[in-house]
């Protein structure tokens, strides 16, 4: 959003067609679609090479990770390893070090170093091609044995993944309630020509167009033969103008480990973004630890206050015009060590970047964190006395039942306690203002999403992040937004525009 008269939005009507889904037409309507989409790794590594080896040990790799992560992870690994012999040869320590940072490396460096034993001894050292043997193997579940039979070996077989089952379902093709079910009704239903090549359309028409979050309906190729059942069409947002002289767009990002997040487009996606400042919680690193392509972002002045404790917390801030003074902390010792505050002086404003204690799973710090949260509000209601306030970061509070998917569920849990909730009322009702809920009080809208459960495609998420502003500074707030289609963490960027 550039400004808050432009917070305008185009809902498209709901389309709900009377017809039976012709699978067929739109199946060819997609082959010519995604050639020009980013293919999914395991059909690339399967376009070079037909061995099957590589083919299942590429789909071990791919489980919830970024394409190019795994294509990067999968190219140093066969590098080493191209055969089951040569995969025999490493420890789980070096396949650790070659595939990292896959999600889940270390369980995956376990699986692939027990597989050449159980190849060996149940299969003559050769990959098997029957779901029932391949499921057999060390990590490698059902979607995986479809995907290495279809694409390793050329047998019919339908791979179901997230994708697949979200839009047949969205198309109305089947009506079913999990993969396993999709997968058998398909078996059923859709012509056996289509098989192998389904999964390869719907990954890349899924993460392309019609996505988990925001799918992009007024572009559809299938716009007129989609019924759209349970879609949330994204808002089209009316074309953005030129940003207003003097406005800032700031942006808070919880990147969960920028060493990790640098080997995933950083800095491509922050060129793209073009903040003028940008804070970042959870960098779980010394500026010594980065590249020097992150540690000196190119345009921008960096600052960082790291935790003493190696790996651990820890926050930086970019930012294109210097600051004129920088405070590391807030005067609390037992929390300035954790490195959880950062602030910028400018001239008219202050700029506060936090990253708030989680009160863990069984609550334990949960007395820490509202000790934490009052000696924050403490510090920057000081500030206010004497220029504007901007407070960003991960605050690790859902202040609302709007503000996470299931609230119910969460009651009691970290993060949606009453004792959390109370004081984000009280910083609220002390005329602190959530700049996202200025522009949009709809639920759904989230900025963190577990790991688990494909939480973030399902959308099963919290909005944990804030921009917020004192009140005294109400009219210098242009815009905000979050930014839930930028991947990289498990939280997503969101935005303020400030004048």
């Amino acid at each position: 959003m550039a400004t808050k008269n432009e917070n305008r939005t185009i809902n498209l009507p709901p389309f709900n067609s009377p017809m039976p889904f012709n699978i067929e037409h739109a199946l060819q309507i997609l082959e010519q679609e995604v050639r020009n989409y980013q293919v999914p790794v395991v059909d690339l590594i399967a376009v070079q090479t037909h061995d099957p080896f590589k083919v299942l040990v590429a789909t071990i790799l791919s489980a919830r990770t970024r394409d190019e992560v795994t294509a990067l992870a999968a190219a140093r690994l066969f590098a080493k390893a191209p055969t089951s012999q040569a995969l025999a040869a490493l420890d789980e320590k070096t396949l650790q070090q070659l595939i990292y940072p896959v999600g889940f490396y270390k369980n995956k460096a376990r699986y692939l170093a027990a597989l050449p034993e159980v190849l060996e001894k149940e299969f003559a050292a050769q990959v098997p091609s029957e779901i029932d043997e391949l499921t057999s193997l060390p990590g490698v579940g059902r979607k995986t044995a479809n995907l290495v039979r279809a694409q390793g070996f050329g047998k019919p077989a339908i791979c179901v993944d997230t994708h697949v089952h979200r839009i047949m379902n969205i198309w109305g093709y089947v009506q079913t309630a999990t993969p396993l079910q999709t997968e058998m009704a398909l078996r059923e239903k859709l012509p056996e020509q289509y098989w192998i090549r389904v999964n390869s359309l719907l990954v890349a028409f899924g993460q392309g167009t019609c996505r988990p979050i925001g799918p992009h309906c007024e572009s559809c190729v299938l716009g007129a033969l989609c019924p759209r059942i349970g879609v949330t069409p994204r808002k089209i947002k009316a074309a953005p103008v030129e940003r207003r002289t003097g406005t800032k767009k700031m942006i808070s990002w919880n990147v969960n480990g920028l060493r990790a997040v640098a080997k995933n487009g950083f800095t491509e996606i922050v060129a793209e973004l073009a903040p003028d400042i940008l804070a970042l919680q959870e960098i779980k690193a010394v500026p010594d630890q980065l590249p020097e392509s992150v540690r000196e972002l190119a345009g921008f002045t960096s600052y960082f206050h790291s935790a003493c404790r190696k790996g651990y917390s820890g926050v930086a801030i970019y930012s294109r015009v210097p600051a004129d003074k920088v405070y590391h902390g807030i005067g609390a010792p037992r929390f300035d060590e954790e490195g959880r505050v950062l602030t910028l002086e400018f001239g008219d404003f202050y700029f506060v970047n936090c990253y708030f204690l989680n009160s863990r799973q069984d609550l334990s710090r949960l007395d820490l964190k509202q000790e934490f949260n009052h000696a924050v509000q403490e510090f920057v209601d000081g500030l206010t006395t004497k220029k504007s306030v901007v407070v960003c970061g991960d605050f690790n509070v859902a202040h609302t039942e709007k503000d996470l998917a299931n609230p119910e569920a969460n009651i009691k849990n970290a993060g949606f306690t009453p004792e959390e909730r109370q004081w984000m009322n009280t910083y609220i009702q002390k005329g602190w203002i959530d700049t996202f809920r200025q522009y949009n009080q709809e639920p759904g809208h989230y900025s963190w999403w577990s790991y688990r459960s494909n939480a973030r495609e399902r959308n099963i998420g919290w909005r944990i992040d804030y921009f917020f502003v004192d009140l005294a500074s109400r009219k210098r707030i242009i815009g905000a937004d979050i930014l839930a289609d930028i991947l990289g963490s498990d939280h997503c960027p969101i935005t303020l525009d400030f004048k």
